[in-house]
């Protein structure tokens, strides 16, 4: 076929178009036809990139193909879903029954440890009691024992991006990965748009923090029509009825200024807002408390034996940096030491562990405060678990076992070289899940995969320039 370039032409509509001497599409039904090569499929993916990109100020590198997880490992991931959400709705639970009295109360100390007064009351108040995140995303791993989970994101950048990847190779690479593509073409954008139900307009409120996404969220609104449209952090135009999609962090409410009057009219019930300004939810000690014994027969119960076995595989092993003084003859579980201070004195090789922030601090996301502990000097560690004891009142951490993830083989295009490089990598899953109704008759539904492969010399996996990003297929 002949190249693709792109154009703009000013005589039509005004729409980024791919055209060459043959026929001009539009970006949602435009498609490469008949055998293609790597090389067009790059091309094009490259082509489509929106004008003002999906990142601000980041690039990755162009997969020539999705990436294939196979039917078992697909189908896995579908199922996910209902095991996540009933985890959600069990930690809601579980913070719920701590402030009333029916578990144990530092339970709810625990969680609200380092939050203003006012977010502990708002997140306690009646209008938010049963509400939960819309978009569950977890970061998953493949290893060489099977898939972990290291933590669950409700605030998760990547929906956009995602949306994007799954059309743009579906159309690249034919009708033969059209139906293999999780989610195809449009769940991704479906999924996202059902959260809000019939809400008369779709306010995505992105702050100054979260503003690296902000291209991605813009793009997104576009795909989804009038109703949606992308608001900087001052915006509080908002009708009642409307709903807001909140792509700020707790942690940030002071620099996002209509951030009172987001929850006030949802307390007010006049409009509705996710994820629900439940800090509670957010943190990643919730896996501690998953594996906390105390607490083991109410996760039974709220989870079901089936689902609690379930995430015992899949859950890494998680303690809180509690420096609270033990007896002497006590011992942390697993890890045999009798204060939190014994862990700077691990050998490198015992340290295959992860120290990171909760949840409620700048430093809780995008791999920042995350630290490995067999990748660092005993100094290094050192200085770093001091931080992490002494945190503990404003800002806890949690320590996790670390499960590497296998190598796998991947391609990228080198635009520069014109050429395919294979690559060794570890991969990093990230299945988006929209949560559809209330209460009992909710459901999560899986919109797409997005697949983060880094040279396998990275310790930690995330978006980075050397990184390959696809979407995933059957």
């Amino acid at each position: 076929m002949p190249p693709v370039q792109l154009c703009k032409d000013e005589r039509s509509c005004g729409r980024y178009h791919f055209r060459d001497t043959i026929w001009c599409m539009h970006f949602e039904s435009a498609q490469l036809s008949g055998a293609v090569t790597p090389a067009q499929v790059a091309e094009f993916v490259r082509q489509r990139l929106p004008p003002r990109g999906l990142f601000a100020g980041l690039s990755w590198r162009i997969a020539p193909a999705p990436f294939v997880l196979g039917p078992e490992l697909a189908d896995a991931l579908e199922r996910l879903g209902r095991v996540l959400l009933r985890f959600y709705q069990a930690a809601n639970l579980l913070y719920r029954h701590s402030v009333d009295g029916a578990q144990p109360g530092w339970v709810a100390e625990l969680l609200d440890r380092g939050k203003p007064a006012e977010l502990i009351a708002l997140q306690r108040s009646a209008v938010f009691r049963n509400a939960l995140p819309r978009v569950i995303r977890p970061d998953v791993l493949l290893t060489d024992n099977g898939l972990c989970i290291t933590e669950l994101d409700s605030v998760p950048g990547g929906i956009g991006l995602t949306a994007w990847l799954n059309q743009t190779y579906a159309g690249a690479c034919g009708s033969n990965w059209q139906s293999r593509i999780i989610g195809g073409a449009k769940d991704m954008l479906d999924g996202f748009a059902a959260i809000f139900g019939d809400a008369p307009n779709v306010h995505i409120v992105v702050s100054d923090e979260a503003a690296t996404y902000r291209p991605e969220m813009e793009w997104l609104a576009a795909q989804l029509g009038a109703r949606f449209g992308v608001r900087d952090g001052s915006y509080t135009g908002f009708g009642d009825g409307d709903a807001v999609y909140r792509f700020f962090e707790l942690f940030d409410l002071a620099n996002v200024p209509a951030a009172k009057t987001i929850f006030d009219l949802a307390a007010a019930g006049r409009i509705v807002v996710t994820p629900p300004p439940k800090p509670a939810l957010e943190e990643k000690l919730l896996f501690a408390l998953f594996w906390n014994r105390n607490l083991r027969e109410f996760w039974i119960r709220a989870l079901g034996a089936g689902f609690f076995h379930k995430l015992q595989q899949l859950f890494p092993y998680t303690w809180v940096i509690d420096p609270m003084p033990m007896p002497p003859h006590a011992v942390i579980p697993r890890l045999e030491i009798t204060s939190w201070d014994q862990l700077k004195l691990m050998s490198q090789t015992e340290r295959q562990l992860v120290l990171k922030v909760s949840g409620f601090s700048p430093l809780a996301w995008g791999a920042r405060g995350v630290y490995l502990g067999s990748d660092m000097s005993r100094e290094e560690w050192a200085a770093v678990v001091d931080t992490a004891i002494q945190s503990y009142s404003r800002a806890p951490y949690v320590l996790q076992e670390f499960h590497k993830p296998r190598r796998v083989k991947t391609e990228w295009f080198d635009f520069a070289r014109g050429a395919l490089v294979e690559m060794d990598g570890r991969v990093r899953l990230c299945p988006y899940y929209f949560v559809i109704g209330d209460n009992s008759a909710a459901r999560a539904r899986l919109g797409g995969v997005l697949a983060t492969i880094c040279p396998a010399d990275k310790k930690i996996i995330h978006g980075m320039n050397d990184a390959v990003l696809a979407p995933c297929a059957r």
